[in-house]
């Protein structure tokens, strides 16, 4: 997280103080820096230099408007799963040829606006799913274009709750299924099948899932095409994770040296799905210290930041490492003492980070690093709490990109 730094014993993101931005725009906040979103694209697309894919960034992980319209400008296009996306994606300019489609159960009506709205192409996920699509495109007297998801019953090595490439989980086609819909495009009419599309996970952080499914992908496309039959494009979706900790190492190497030379020589159109690569280690969350709360058995640090802000630690026990704002040169880590750092929300679940060694006092600022991505598209309003602002900054210059919600916020679509 090069552009989050110590300047002076402040915290800046690029050349902004987060103290500045906290007292300005109050807390919980979510903070992004601009040169670290176009710097994570610019880092893919040399990646993967070679094979001159269709970046589509996955809207999932952070849907914000503002930062939507930013990669869109560096040529990003988007990769979506549900209509509400897809407004989304209209909102921010993105051409439609630049939109592909996940989702396991995409509705008609969310089928009929994506297909009038003239996208790339739909990434189809069951049998059942393929009959609506072409009802829909003969319907409306189109020609849509498919890629099939292929379920390589591949164990990325990731969370359970993110696995998607193992044949227990409801994602995708087993490949019998998929070669059969390839054989018999007849039964298809109104579609252009003529891609895989593959995800096997999200935060995945060692390359050899990758490379077992790509394996798998390439002989399946080897064998279609002893069959007479083309496939034209290979997606082969996101996860590459990202060092939630100092300490951990970023998978781009292994992917460089083991993942790579597989894709070289096919001739296929790639696509690839990034999202927590790209926005994750790009933003943070700010909260205040409320109260610091000694136990016989504890120390709690209670913040204004909480499980509906930023659910990751409580959903998947996930790790985010947690510092403050303003270093104090006259405290030492000698000082620092084991703390829980917990939300105001009535779970015992609602935890930011267990067991860190911080020495804080009430009323300071505290920062969750690595918050870029499914922090605030996962929010809530849990316990009628309004969601945080959200501010993007670009060099000395912050701008706030979602107004922080109010009261009347929490209740204007209710009737009584």
């Amino acid at each position: 997280m090069s552009y989050f730094d110590y300047k002076k014993g402040q915290l800046y993101c690029e050349g902004i103080p987060i103290k500045s931005l906290a007292a300005k725009f109050g807390t919980p906040l979510y903070v992004y820096s601009t040169h670290a979103l176009t710097g994570q694209f610019k880092i893919l697309t040399r990646l993967f230099a070679g094979q001159r894919p269709l970046i589509c960034y996955s809207v999932k992980a952070n849907s914000n408007l503002a930062i939507l319209k930013l990669l869109i400008g560096q040529g990003a296009g988007l990769d979506i799963v549900s209509g509400g996306e897809l407004y989304r994606a209209q909102k921010a300019g993105c051409p439609a040829k630049r939109i592909v489609y996940a989702s396991v159960g995409k509705t008609k009506k969310e089928i009929e606006e994506a297909v009038r709205y003239g996208i790339l192409m739909f990434n189809a996920e069951s049998l059942s799913e393929l009959r609506v699509l072409d009802a829909v495109a003969g319907r409306l007297k189109k020609k849509v274009k498919v890629a099939l998801r292929f379920n390589p019953d591949i164990e990325p090595g990731t969370h359970a709750y993110i696995t998607t490439g193992k044949k227990e989980t409801k994602f995708g086609l087993d490949e019998y299924t998929l070669q059969a819909v390839y054989l018999h495009p007849a039964a298809y009419p109104h579609l252009s099948i003529e891609g895989i599309h593959m995800h096997i996970g999200s935060q995945i952080t060692k390359a050899a899932g990758f490379v077992k499914a790509v394996k798998k992908v390439k002989t399946l496309i080897a064998r279609l095409d002893r069959r007479g039959i083309s496939v034209k494009t290979l997606n082969i979706g996101g996860g590459l994770g990202i060092p939630y900790d100092e300490e951990e190492n970023s998978v781009v190497d292994e992917v460089k040296k083991q993942v790579i030379p597989f894709l070289k020589g096919m001739k296929v159109r790639l696509i690839i799905e990034p999202g927590r690569f790209i926005a994750g280690n790009s933003g943070v969350m700010v909260t205040r210290v409320i109260y610091v709360k000694d136990t016989p058995h504890k120390r709690f640090v209670i913040v204004d930041g909480a499980m509906n802000d930023l659910a990751r630690p409580s959903l998947y026990g996930a790790y985010h490492r947690i510092i403050p704002v303003s270093r104090n040169a006259r405290r030492t880590t000698l000082d620092a003492r084991r703390v829980d750092v917990v939300g105001p929300v009535c779970e015992t679940g609602d935890f930011l980070g267990k067991n860190r060694d911080l020495n804080v006092t009430e009323g300071e600022y505290l920062c969750v690093m690595s918050a870029g991505a499914y922090g605030f598209t996962m929010s809530s309003q849990y316990n009628s709490r309004c969601r945080a602002a959200e501010v993007l900054v670009n060099g000395t210059n912050a701008r706030l990109i979602r107004k922080r919600e109010t009261y009347k916020d929490l209740i204007t679509k209710e009737l009584v």
